[in-house]
């Protein structure tokens, strides 16, 4: 586990038990004292958790922290949804992405796509996104155009929000949408827990011809707090192979071309 891992599972191990003595960390993270404490250290100079006596807990702001300080759950499953995604990418396409931790993951792999392959140095992939940490990975890669929707920065996912980022998207037009979704019900649709975020991604859903849902299978056949679209406008799901048979069946059912990766 490296040090960036280390951090986000000592981060989520406070932010879910409200606060973590050292003896705890020890044993939980399997490192020294001294470690667990420079650890502490660190998120607390970066105001992420507030240190105490032997150990550490949460504050204010704990619950909405940036993406980079998110535990990286189903890791395995969000490369393999990932992969897959990348797979439908042809050279010379127009994607949207907008931001999410599944999301980034297929920034990257397009990234290692468009590297690999000299059809792509040709005809290079355009990536339309709202969410800067994956403008920021793609726009090193040579065969790949990234256009930023402007907006601003949500600080929790990097994505841009707000008028700015809702303007330019009428005047886009995209051939696939890879959404990050926090929730997928088979009936109700696609949610997000921001409604600003779940404006611009309805935006950008409406701005591309087909729409891929990629999520592992926790987000599935839930709702959270603001709708991005129905169920009816999406084309295709792709999550991971522990998803409930039962949802993917009535996924199924709703029109959806359900993938398990």
């Amino acid at each position: 586990m490296n040090r960036h891992e280390r951090l986000n599972r000592l981060l989520d191990l406070i932010v879910e038990n409200g606060s973590v003595r050292i003896e705890e960390i020890i044993d939980k993270l399997e490192i020294s004292a001294a470690t667990a404490r420079r650890d502490l250290d660190t998120l607390s100079a970066q105001q992420l958790i507030t240190r105490t006596r032997g150990g550490a807990s949460v504050n204010p702001t704990s619950a909405d922290l940036p993406l980079r300080y998110r535990a990286t759950r189903l890791a395995d499953e969000k490369t393999r949804i990932a992969q897959a995604a990348v797979a439908m990418i042809q050279p010379g396409s127009v994607i949207a992405l907008n931001g999410g931790t599944t999301t980034t993951e297929v920034c990257r792999e397009i990234g290692s796509l468009s590297a690999r392959n000299p059809e792509f140095e040709r005809d290079p992939v355009t990536v339309v996104t709202n969410a800067i940490n994956i403008a920021n990975e793609l726009t090193v890669r040579q065969n790949v155009r990234v256009v930023v929707t402007g907006g601003v920065v949500r600080a929790r996912s990097y994505e841009l929000v707000g008028p700015l980022a809702e303007r330019i998207l009428p005047a886009i037009s995209a051939g696939t949408l890879f959404l990050g979704v926090n929730a997928l019900h088979p009936e109700r649709g696609a949610f997000a827990d921001h409604d600003g975020e779940a404006t611009v991604n309805a935006a950008l859903v409406k701005a591309s011809e087909r729409v891929v849902v990629v999520a592992d299978s926790t987000k599935l056949d839930r709702t959270d707090f603001t709708r991005i679209c129905n169920t009816g406008d999406i084309h295709d799901l792709i999550t991971d192979s522990g998803a409930d048979p039962d949802v993917v069946r009535r996924l199924r059912d709703a029109g959806l071309r359900v993938t398990l990766a």
